[in-house]
C-alpha cells in the first residue's frame, strides 16, 4: 500500500479548481475510437473515505478484458485533499488514484472510473481528468444520472437512451441487466461513446455494474478499512490485558 502526500500546489479553494478544469478540459481527445472491447487490460479505479480521520483509500483493479480475471491490483492511502463541493470530488481522488495506478507492475490499459467523463456539469468529470493527467484512455460508468435528464431503456440488457443536458448528448443510461435500473456511461478521454457503452457491458456479464467497479470498490474498502483500523499487534495486546476494566 502506497501513502500519498497532498500534492505541492495542489488547488485549496473552489475558484482554483475551477481555473484548473476550464486549462485541462481543452486538452481532452473525443476523436479516437478507444481500444476494443475484450483486448488487452481494463482497469478499474475507485476510492473510499473516512472523512472523520481525514483519510481516502484508492483503489486500481487491473483485469484481462477477455477473462475478467484480476492480473494486478494496488492501493494507496492519503489525506483527502480537496473539501466536498459537487462537481469537484476529482479533486477529492486524483492524488491517490494516481499513486495507485502507478503502484501497478503493468500497464492498465483502458480505465473505468465510478463517476462521469463529459457527463459533468463543466464537461470535465473525474474520467476526463484522469484521462488528461496520465494520456490514457478513460470512460465514466456512474450509478446515478447527476444532473442529467433520460428516458428509460427499454428493459433488455443493451438497451440504452441518451442523458441529456438540453439539447447536448452527454452520456447514455445503459441497461446492462435485464429489468434492472441502467448504469450511466459517458467517454472521459480517447474513447467514443459508443465504445465506452460497448465497454460497459462487456464488463457486466452479471451484475448492473461493472467488473472493474465491483473489484476496486471492495479493495479499496479493505484498504480503507486497513488504513483507519487498529494495529493487530496492538489490539491483540489490549485483548490480553487483564488489567482493563
Amino acid at each position: 500500500m502506497t501513502t500519498v502526500r497532498i500534492p505541492a500546489g495542489w488547488p485549496a479553494t473552489e475558484e482554483e479548481a475551477r481555473a484548473v478544469q476550464d486549462e485541462l478540459r481543452e486538452r481532452v481527445v473525443l476523436d479516437e475510437p478507444g481500444p476494443p472491447p475484450g483486448a488487452g487490460h481494463v482497469t478499474g479505479v475507485d476510492v473510499a473515505y473516512d472523512d472523520e480521520r481525514d483519510v481516502v483509500a484508492a483503489a486500481a483493479v487491473v483485469l484481462d478484458a477477455a477473462t475478467l480475471d484480476v492480473v494486478a491490483q494496488a492501493t494507496a492511502v492519503g489525506r483527502i485533499s480537496f473539501a466536498y463541493i459537487p462537481g469537484l470530488l476529482a479533486f477529492r481522488e486524483i492524488p491517490t488514484v494516481l499513486a495507485a495506478l502507478d503502484a501497478l507492475p503493468c500497464p492498465p490499459g483502458l480505465i473505468v472510473c465510478d463517476g462521469y467523463g463529459l457527463a459533468h456539469p463543466r464537461r470535465f468529470g473525474l474520467a476526463s481528468h484522469l484521462g488528461v493527467l496520465t494520456g490514457l484512455p478513460t470512460i465514466g460508468v456512474a450509478k446515478n444520472p447527476f444532473t442529467f435528464t433520460y428516458d428509460d431503456p427499454a428493459a433488455a440488457r443493451g438497451s440504452s437512451t441518451p442523458l441529456m443536458s438540453g439539447d447536448e448528448e452527454v452520456g447514455r443510461a445503459l441497461r446492462t441487466r435485464e429489468a434492472v435500473k441502467p448504469v450511466f456511461v459517458s467517454a472521459g478521454h480517447r474513447v467514443t461513446l459508443a465504445n465506452a457503452c460497448a465497454h460497459t457491458l462487456a464488463l457486466s456479464p452479471q451484475y448492473r455494474l461493472p467488473e472493474t467497479t465491483r473489484r476496486a470498490d471492495a479493495l479499496c474498502r479493505q484498504a480503507l478499512k486497513e488504513a483507519t483500523g487498529p494495529r493487530p499487534e496492538l489490539a491483540a495486546r489490549a485483548a490480553a490485558d487483564t488489567t482493563r476494566s
